[in-house]
């Protein structure tokens, strides 16, 4: 049984991401923002989502590879008829001006390695997710494509005729692609593109010599660090879940969600990773855009926005589109926007907590800290109580989740922190209450026969998420209770091949057949937590293997054959190897560079 894996490697600047295929083709491209249109879809659909390929005649191998520490992908083809070529794709990323630069530009560099290669260019973007084809204008060096919703421009020393025909000609010099939305490249394509890439491999290079990462597995910790890094856009700060949509959970099985959004169930561990390994400008960027989200909501919080805080994410299926692999329905916008999610007031407080406790915040000049944990409390109060649709968003069931409660006894314990830190009685005092009211319902979960807690009161099904009551030190890890309670999980929900799955009871669409790659990384968090450190590098080092060629990893993974399924490369897969990595490192008192 051969192992299906996503062919693709991701490059970015914080502005936009593009999935280049082993094949040279971009699969997926976005513009002007993550969350808008493909111009290159060809993951959901071959025919109706556009080509940028850059292909030999014939037939061909390939090999991809990153350049060491960056995002700057490198694509090397060796065509059967003999000679070889390298494509380095990148997104231009560098400090200018006192600021970031990041255009819309994607930058594709083709060099002969051996002999003279013939090889045929073919860029055909598209518009509205494939339903407009775009008028193609041939410039002199260039080819405008118009009818979208900004004007694009391929911008080349290629000769114009060879793209316009798709025509195979020889790569007898070093040749350049510039792919540009709205603002054309106004400058010398050659010297620029150049520049452009020695210092955007610069900027990577010194983004990673500046992080604090352990020496434990440190390869695939850099890797997740970066693709992490170019899933936040930059403008607002927000950090998507993937930058794919529809991308199937397991084959068949109609759980094809978009992941373009900022899920705030994530920001606590995503903010968690980003400070294992020192990037405070991240934080501080993602602070500022989940506190805009928060001041702004008086009554709920919805448990995903866009990614310029936009609420309403009407969810809409595209019935033209093949889907990947032909697995429809391919869907943009996410219903679980409507969805009641209780957790997420305490994820948001806890995530938040760093500014009153990180000295490298100044804390004394917050004017709002009582109006606004006074706030975010209440929001606990309101919802303390009710049933509510998980973790999982479950769409037709609601429950008192454990998880859920966990979260909120969570951000009711860091409420009491901040309230201490500016000394408010009265905040301390609520914040003890709403802790206990908690802890109430979580211990409602609780199976004295099994010594386990469930999934949700009166229930007797476990829940991966429940793991998260000895990492968030509800259970005190050094306990009989914590080691019963991870026992229990591990023996119902691991797989053979050390896997795990969320869940193995039914839901909206059935019983979930692939595992998910965070629980994995959980499991081994709640290891090294309980002081089975073996067990927990054991069980990390077999995860690895899950990755793609790129040390790139998917959300879901078949337990019979190891397959990547869901959104590709899913952050929080990402964000569990790296806190989970860290943990590991921090109880074999590994060192960490700074």
């Amino acid at each position: 049984m051969s192992r299906h894996t996503y062919e693709t490697g991701i490059i970015g600047n914080c502005a936009f991401l593009a999935h280049i295929n082993k094949n040279t083709n971009v699969d997926w491209l976005c513009w002007p923002k993550f969350d808008s249109t493909f111009i290159f879809g060809g993951l959901l659909d071959k025919k109706k989502g556009g080509e940028f390929s850059i292909r030999p005649e014939g037939e061909y191998t390939s090999e991809q590879h990153y350049l060491e520490n960056t995002n700057v992908l490198i694509t090397e083809i060796s065509p059967k008829s003999g000679g070889k070529y390298r494509i380095t794709d990148f997104a231009p990323r560098f400090y200018q001006h006192q600021r970031y630069y990041k255009p819309l530009m994607l930058i594709r560099k083709i060099e002969a390695i051996e002999g003279s290669p013939r090889v045929i260019v073919k860029c055909e973007p598209v518009s509205e997710y494939g339903a407009v084809k775009l008028n193609v204008n041939r410039g002199s060096n260039h080819i405008q494509y118009l009818g979208g919703e900004e004007n694009m421009r391929l911008t080349t020393n290629i000769p114009i005729s060879y793209v316009f025909d798709e025509q195979a000609f020889v790569l007898n010099e070093t040749k350049y692609l510039a792919l540009t939305y709205g603002e054309p490249l106004e400058a010398a394509l050659i010297s620029t593109a150049d520049r452009f890439l020695a210092e955007t491999i610069q900027y990577w290079r010194t983004w990673i010599k500046h992080s604090s990462i352990a020496t434990y597995y440190q390869p695939f910790v850099i890797r997740s660090g970066l693709a992490l890094k170019i899933h936040q856009f930059e403008d607002t700060g927000a950090i998507i879940a993937a930058s794919t949509t529809s991308l199937p959970e397991s084959p068949g099985s109609g759980r094809n969600w978009d992941y373009r959004y900022c899920w705030l169930r994530d920001t606590y561990y995503v903010i968690t990773a980003l400070n294992h390994i020192g990037h405070f400008e991240e934080m501080e960027k993602y602070f500022s855009y989940v506190t805009d989200i928060s001041f702004s909501e008086d009554e709920r919080y919805q448990p995903l926005y866009g990614i310029t805080g936009k609420r309403k994410l009407v969810e809409e299926i595209l019935t033209d589109l093949d889907g990947y692999m032909g697995n429809q329905p391919v869907r943009i916008g996410n219903q679980a926007y409507e969805h009641i999610q209780n957790d997420i007031y305490g994820q948001v407080m806890i995530s938040l907590l760093p500014l009153y406790t990180d000295h490298r915040f100044v804390f004394s000049e917050r004017k709002d800290s009582v109006r606004w944990i006074e706030s975010l409390l209440n929001k606990i109060d309101r919802t303390i109580d009710e049933k509510d649709a998980g973790i999982w968003e479950f769409r037709n069931m609601a429950n008192i989740h454990c998880y859920s409660n966990l979260f909120q006894w969570a951000g009711a314990s860091a409420a009491e922190k901040m309230a201490r830190t500016i000394d408010n009685k009265e905040l301390i005092d609520k914040a003890i209450e709403l802790k206990e009211r908690a802890a109430a319902h979580i211990e409602s979960c609780y199976d004295p026969v099994r010594k386990v807690y469930t999934n949700s009161a009166g229930s007797s099904n476990l829940d991966a998420s429940t793991l998260q009551l000895i990492m968030m030190n509800y259970l005190d890890p050094e306990s009989q209770k914590a080691k019963d309670h991870l026992l229990a999980l591990e023996k119902e929900l691991r797989t053979p091949n050390g896997l795990f799955y969320r869940y193995l009871y039914t839901d909206d669409f059935g019983k979930p057949k692939t595992t998910f790659l965070i629980c994995a990384f959980w499991y081994v968090e709640a290891l090294a937590s309980v002081g089975r450190l073996d067990d927990a590098q054991r069980e990390f080092a077999n995860l690895l293997q899950y990755s793609n060629h790129l040390l790139l990893f998917s959300e879901d993974v078949d337990e019979q054959d190891g397959s990547q399924w869901g959104n590709f490369p899913q952050a929080y897969s990402h964000v569990g190897l790296m806190n989970a990595a860290y943990r590991i490192a921090m109880k074999l008192d590994r060192p960490i560079f700074l």
